[in-house]
């Protein structure tokens, strides 16, 4: 249990953050192309707010994370490698290096104001960069300038332009913030939870991470929360015989209950209630439950099922 107690400590579950600067130097990252799970992952972790400085963009496995400006170095590190694996796919769609690099610095001209998808695609078009908007080469085209550098997407889903203004980290700093965040952890871990290919993550620095022990901590955590995402091996934190209630495909998680850092719950909202499947004792929840109430604005009751 003593590894679980130090992951719920680095991912501030057992520890609180006190504001949003204090949970992603710790957390590094909140998977956020579902904005409210990345909302209540933040609740999770005793922040109210994604108020602060911070940037949605696509980074870790080619997918939307929220990031500290700060650390948006990051962009920059794996970019490179998921423009590289998704050139074939942008050229199935008729999206050539030649049309991808003239369309950067359109959307530079473009993007003068955040925009809706719809809203750029009709304005490259103005520009002579036409993509049919029924297609995926419009979600192509710009994740490929979103590894670029070039923009970003807002929380409100528009898309703006980027600003990286960060010194170039290398693979061993991401490691390095990785296990800050999800120590203790292996190699192997990393490479899923980054989509880094593993040729490049050999002479890995050696990282201490820091002691922890049960504190009884009780946590509902939300779909898309990073504490099981950050592993590939989650069988230390959910049990073989109830990873299906939880790990439904396509990446999704079922919200769960985890009590010092073991999975011992799935749960869902229907209304004011919280209905909390247990895959055995009922844990004590009533804490969290109301919390939910307050981030839902319901008058929250639990029912279990």
């Amino acid at each position: 249990m003593t590894v679980l107690a130090q992951r719920m400590r680095a991912q501030r579950l057992s520890h609180p953050a006190r504001d949003v600067t204090d949970l992603f130097s710790s957390v590094f990252a909140l998977q956020a192309q579902d904005v409210f799970a990345a909302r209540l992952a933040a609740r999770a972790r005793g922040v109210r707010s994604l108020d602060g400085p911070l940037v949605r963009t696509w980074a870790m496995r080619g997918t939307l994370h929220l990031f500290h400006e700060d650390d948006l170095w990051v962009v920059n590190l794996l970019g490179p490698i998921f423009i590289a694996a998704g050139r074939r796919r942008r050229a199935q769609l008729g999206l050539t290096d030649e049309l991808c690099e003239r369309a950067l610095p359109a959307l530079r001209e473009v993007l003068k104001k955040p925009l809706e998808r719809a809203d750029i695609v009709s304005r490259l078009a103005e520009v002579g960069i036409a993509l049919d908007p029924k297609s995926q080469a419009p979600a192509h085209l710009l994740a490929f300038a979103a590894h670029s550098g070039v923009l970003c997407r807002g929380l409100d889903d528009t898309y703006r332009l980027l600003h990286i203004d960060c010194e170039p980290r290398d693979v061993d700093e991401l490691w390095r913030r990785y296990r800050r965040a999800y120590g203790p952890a292996t190699p192997d871990d990393f490479a899923a939870w980054s989509g880094l290919p593993k040729r490049q993550l050999k002479n890995l620095t050696e990282v201490t991470d820091e002691p922890a022990e049960p504190n009884g901590t009780v946590r509902m955590l939300g779909h898309f929360d990073p504490y099981l995402l950050g592993y590939r091996d989650r069988s230390a934190a959910l049990a073989p015989e109830h990873a299906d209630l939880v790990q439904t495909g396509g990446g999704f998680l079922t919200p769960h209950v985890v009590v010092d850092g073991r999975v011992v719950a799935v749960w869902h909202r229907d209304g004011d209630q919280i209905a909390v499947h247990p895959f055995g004792a009922r844990p004590d929840l009533a804490d969290e439950v109301a919390d939910l109430g307050r981030f839902f604005e319901v008058d929250a009751r639990l029912t279990w099922v």
